[in-house]
């Protein structure tokens, strides 16, 4: 049986619109961070007798949102190791230095994720690697995902805030144990436009 172009054409078009044919599936959303909307915070003990905070004012990074698979979501961001801002200029520069965070030989510190978990609500439980000082080390956090906006030029947005506590000796941040303590609760607040 001979089979004409048109013949094939129409048989093709009503296998389609019988939905035979799966069409592919939207893409994920990636946004880049905004690091004028985000911050990366920290605090840590200070002699028993208190907390010290402090900030980190450059990053930069990325998230891809995956409405219908929340297992493919995913975060990535790099912070400015030497962006580091305790309202003191002595003690930043000292924070920068080879007895912390070392900013000369180690620019950047990152995280990436490995895996998303969808826990209750909007939390996830995120686990990813994170380097300081050239060392890597996967860690757990969980996050939360606070929505989604416009911004003022139509832009889609969106956000995560997460907490996480690391023990920085594990780091090989060790320096002054007995004034500053080993572990440091860091807080992650992002927001990204769509790409």
């Amino acid at each position: 049986m001979r089979c004409t172009f048109a013949s094939r054409f129409l048989a093709a078009s009503l296998i389609a619109a019988l939905g035979v044919i799966a069409l592919p599936a939207s893409a994920a959303d990636v946004y880049e961070v905004d690091p004028v909307h985000s911050a990366f915070l920290y605090r840590v003990k200070h002699l028993g007798a208190s907390y010290s905070y402090g900030r980190f004012n450059e990053a930069s990074g990325s998230f891809t949102i995956d409405a219908a698979d929340p297992a493919k979501n995913s975060i990535e961001i790099e912070v400015k190791t030497a962006s580091i801002d305790t309202a003191n200029k002595a003690r930043d520069k000292h924070l920068s230095g080879p007895d912390f965070f070392n900013a000369t030989e180690f620019p950047t510190m990152t995280f990436k994720s490995t895996s998303f978990k969808k826990k209750e609500g909007e939390t996830y439980e995120v686990t990813g690697d994170l380097t300081i000082l050239g060392v890597t080390k996967s860690v757990t956090l969980d996050a939360e995902f606070v929505g989604v906006g416009k911004g003022q030029k139509g832009q889609q947005l969106a956000g995560w805030d997460a907490t996480l506590v690391i023990d920085r000796t594990d780091f090989g941040m060790a320096f002054m144990p007995d004034a500053i303590g080993a572990e440091v609760t860091i807080r992650i607040g992002i927001e990204g436009a769509k790409k």
